[in-house]
């Protein structure tokens, strides 16, 4: 199969659930004349880039190549002064009408908004997003992160991650996509598309096999080519297909052997050779090892300091080390990346955050990202008109909702909503919780009943309660952040006894689950009603009120497995690193992970079995089941027709066969021939449909021949084979009543 092609950056703005402002096209920057031949936007955005090179110094071409520091983790240059306070910063060069490139962190809204007195919205995190198998939801997703960026001045965002979920006990799996290749490919890419659309660089990350955070400044990953190509990989391919993301992030951690920021085999034979990246590539915070090496291997930008790619690279360069050729396509690299997504042409203006445009599309994604794990009968959507009393517990959740921590963390309006006012701020290492309360959410729904509220801490107390209402709501969260990982999918401070407890009290018990991966359940036979609404940002409690009380009927589906133990998982035990493979804030700690920490080895030896390819091929059962979602509205499929070509066309009927209009998220899988060593099925495209109760609908899904292929090594491409491919169709990836097989020649 060809290589998928990377042309421009999309610089269309476009409309999403509410735009207040479109900027307007400014001239070049102070110093350039506009006149110059790289200002005539008729030009390709290589054509500009190449002008630009020719016209450059050393000087200027190093000052591309590295950051200017952050506090805490590399010095910090005087040309620091000009940074908007995001996460990196590039000075530009103004007598080219080069503006600098200003980098915020991203991944479900824009970072340190606070710091800088400014207001960000919250979005359903990353999973979260992908459960909505949503991909125009997901291209507003990107569009609100690129709208809120350039109105704080930004013209880089660092989101856009899309590691597969190999070990959900990872810290950031609430950052990425879930753990299918085709659903958080083209799920990422969207989200990038979108915030591309806004004259902002987009950013993939992190390349590759960042897939635990315990030691990642030290890991290596063993893996072999085909499982990496046909699985982290095809992730990131798709992504970048769908998207033409401008810029791709290294990842901290060894792949087989070298430094995936020095890693020749990632960053030139597949990045750059095999998918033709167009765009550059930019370490991670503190990946950066090597100078010569990175350079050779395809490294093209530092951040966030310049420990390796400023005075040293310059050296290197004066002394034939690192070839001039070799520094002048890094820059091209990301002059080519600031034309095409707009940057040159029409730079952010600092301006007022649309805050009830953002509330409105961060609620209507979390509405669609809201997963109905279990509904015993039918127990809801709740009759407002019929509640008396119901009880809300646990999980803070008459004030607030948890976030994910770490550089995804976006401050909350007021400041962490446990804490006093004033006091709140957020803190690195420290849950924060969005000023979006359940409580009062819940209260509005029902103003004439009795609704109490329990910590949950005291739990004789909480069971007390519940037991004197006619309903009881349990919240329950798991906090992640990045820099850790979780030691169990079990939820933590006793909310399992919590919930058993509460449950045996009231047998009307629904269960709230506020988690950033995965969670096992063992008092899941002793209650009704299971929701999992993820971190579910700015409007998570108004989202979740109006599906409870069915004013939303629930429409998402699980991106990821919920195993019944960690037992089950592929690796039962996270490998942790060696004492000496880790730091522990000893001063100047950046030294010791720039010289390389001593490596300790994990090996992905499920090879191809991710997620739900894992339970399948081992033929263990599962709580809950990759693509499963319920509804308040029934579907039944039929007429499946199977259609051979350039791509293999499906058709079917879904019928909404209840009483409610609802929206079903239809699931292809396909079953490759026997020869091909495969994993018994895997996803190859899904459809969502909108249907009012009794409305059927033909739906129609093209596969990509690209899915149903396998990577064969020895040739270095995809290869489709000889033999019997079985398509299957349905709800989730275990309930799939419709088949049929195709033989393509």
């Amino acid at each position: 199969m060809d290589s998928p092609r990377h042309p421009n950056c999309i610089a269309v703005l476009t409309l999403g659930f509410l735009v207040f402002t479109i900027a307007t096209p400014v001239s070049a920057q102070p110093g350039a004349s506009s006149e110059a031949p790289w200002m005539n936007a008729a030009l390709s955005p290589d054509e500009r880039a190449a002008l630009v090179v020719k016209e450059m110094t050393l000087d200027e071409k190093i000052s591309l190549l590295h950051g200017t520091g952050m506090e805490g983790l590399s010095p910090i240059s005087p040309l620091a002064t000009g940074s908007n306070g995001g996460a990196g910063y590039v000075v530009g060069i103004p007598r080219l009408g080069i503006p600098p490139i200003q980098m915020s962190d991203a991944a479900y809204g824009v970072r340190q908004s606070g710091v800088n007195g400014r207001y960000s919205t919250a979005l359903p995190d990353d999973l979260a997003g992908a459960a909505s198998w949503d991909l125009d939801a997901a291209y507003e997703y990107g569009a609100l992160i690129g709208r809120e960026l350039r109105a704080q001045g930004y013209n880089m965002s660092l989101g856009g991650g899309v590691n597969l979920a190999r070990e959900p006990r990872n810290g950031r799996t609430f950052e990425y996509m879930g753990e299918d290749p085709i659903l958080a490919g083209k799920m990422v890419g969207a989200v990038i598309k979108g915030v591309q659309a806004q004259h902002v660089i987009g950013d993939i990350k992190h390349y590759a096999l960042n897939d635990q955070e315990s030691g990642r400044n030290a890991v290596n990953v063993n893996i072999d080519k085909r499982s990496m190509r046909e699985g982290d990989l095809l992730a990131f391919e798709i992504g970048l297909h769908e998207s033409n993301a401008a810029a791709v992030m290294c990842s901290y951690n060894r792949v087989n052997g070298d430094f995936a920021c020095e890693n020749k085999y990632l960053l030139t034979d597949v990045l750059k050779k095999d998918w033709n990246f167009p765009g550059f590539v930019l370490s991670d915070w503190q990946a950066t090892h090597s100078t010569a090496k990175a350079s050779a291997a395809g490294l093209d930008h530092e951040e966030p300091g310049e420990i390796f790619f400023g005075d040293v690279m310059k050296s290197a360069v004066q002394s034939g080390q690192v070839p001039i050729a070799e520094v002048d396509d890094h820059v091209r690299r990301i002059l080519r990346s600031m034309f095409a997504c707009g940057v040159v042409d029409d730079p952010p203006q600092k301006g007022v955050v649309d805050v009830v445009g953002g509330f409105e599309v961060a609620q209507k994604i979390a509405e669609q990202s809201i997963v109905l794990l279990k509904n015993e009968k039918s127990q809801l959507p709740l009759d407002a008109s019929r509640v008396r009393s119901l009880a809300v517990i646990g999980a803070h959740s008459d004030v607030g909702m948890i976030s994910g921590g770490g550089s995804a963390q976006v401050d909350p309006p007021g400041g962490n909503a446990i804490l006093p006012p004033g006091r709140g701020q957020t803190r690195w290492g420290e849950p924060v919780w969005f000023p979006t309360s359940p409580l009062k959410a819940i209260r509005t729904k029902v103003p004439g009943a009795a609704v109490q509220y329990a910590a949950g801490a005291d739990i004789p107390a909480a069971a007390a309660l519940a037991k004197t209402a006619d309903v009881a709501i349990v919240f329950a969260y798991q906090w992640e952040s990045e820099g850790m990982d979780l030691d169990s999918l079990s939820l933590a401070e006793r909310q399992d006894d919590l919930i058993a407890q509460v449950a045996a009290a009231n047998p009307h018990t629904i269960v709230v689950l506020e988690t950033g991966s995965p969670v096992t359940m063992p008092w899941l036979n002793q209650v009704n009603s299971v929701v999992e609404v993820w971190y579910a940002g700015s409007r998570g409690a108004e989202a979740l009120a109006n599906v409870i009380f069915g004013d939303v009927n629930p429409s998402g589906k699980l991106p990821i497995t919920f195993p019944k133990s960690d037992a089950d998982l592929p690796h039962p035990t996270i490998v942790k690193p060696p004492r000496e493979s880790t730091t522990a804030g000893e001063p100047d700690e950046w030294k010791r992970i720039a010289a390389g920490l001593p490596a300790f080895q994990i090996t992905y030896d499920e090879k191809l079995k991710v997620g739900y390819k894992w339970y399948d091929a081992e033929k263990k059962p599962v709580l809950f089941p990759f693509g499963y979602g319920l509804s308040y509205t029934t579907y039944s499929y039929s007429n499946l027709k199977v259609t051979p070509g350039k791509s293999v066309h499906l058709s079917f009927t879904v019928k909404n066969t209840g009483k409610r209009a609802g929206a079903e998220v239809a699931e292809v899988y396909a079953s490759l021939p026997a020869s091909a060593g495969e994993p018994p099925k895997r996803l190859v495209g899904w459809s969502k449909v909108k249907l009012n109760a009794g409305e059927s609908r033909e739906v129609s899904v093209e596969v990509d021949p690209l899915y149903l292929s396998i990577f064969n090594t020895d040739q270095n491409s995809w290869q489709m084979l000889l033999g019997d491919y079985t398509f299957l169709v349905g709800g989730s990836s275990q309930s799939l009543p419709l088949k049929a097989a195709l033989s393509p020649q």
